[in-house]
């Protein structure tokens, strides 16, 4: 049984209980709105303790980031553990949302909880007045197979501000 809810400022720390791991064979490289397909081993191993890239420390800054910015996250819980969140910023520009961030669990993957958390983003965007939603999302196959299914689409425009903080990632929108 999976619950769903708001997760508190002080909560962010239990990004830890999320399995990360993933095997990735094929990253996606972007040209405007085609996709080329390069393979080789991108495998995500779990966040590791420290600093930088891909350390706890550093996700969890970029949590507090978009929910300084107006986020709102989302948690997804089996009993007491984490296995899920999404991060939704309402308003990056008028009538803009950006699904800003989007993990679920290594083993929980497949079983709707990323469904659940993005439709609820969407929702959560419409609410808020988007018409859109852009995504600078990881360029494993997996995840853009998974954002692709749900609407949405590789853009040739991204926002600037997005481009420049993850310029190697997938640059998706969908009309709300």
């Amino acid at each position: 049984m999976i619950t769903y809810r708001q997760l508190a400022a002080e909560e962010l720390t239990r990004l830890g209980e999320i399995d990360r791991t993933e095997s990735i064979d094929t990253l996606y490289v972007q040209h405007g709105t085609e996709l080329e397909a390069v393979s080789g081993d991108f495998s995500a191993t779990p966040w590791h303790g420290g600093h930088g890239e891909h350390s706890l420390e550093h996700e969890i800054e970029v949590c507090e980031f978009y929910r300084a910015a107006g986020g709102t996250v989302l948690g997804a819980f089996a009993g007491e553990r984490l296995v899920g969140i999404g991060i939704v910023v309402p308003s990056v520009r008028p009538g803009i949302a950006q699904l800003a961030y989007l993990h679920v669990s290594n083993g929980l993957r497949g079983q709707g909880i990323g469904v659940h958390l993005t439709e609820e983003m969407e929702r959560l965007a419409r609410a808020a007045g988007a018409s859109s939603m852009v995504i600078s999302a990881t360029p494993s196959e997996n995840t853009v197979r998974f954002y692709r299914g749900r609407g949405y689409e590789p853009t040739a425009t991204p926002l600037p501000e997005l481009y420049e903080r993850e310029p190697e990632d997938v640059h998706l929108e969908k009309r709300l």
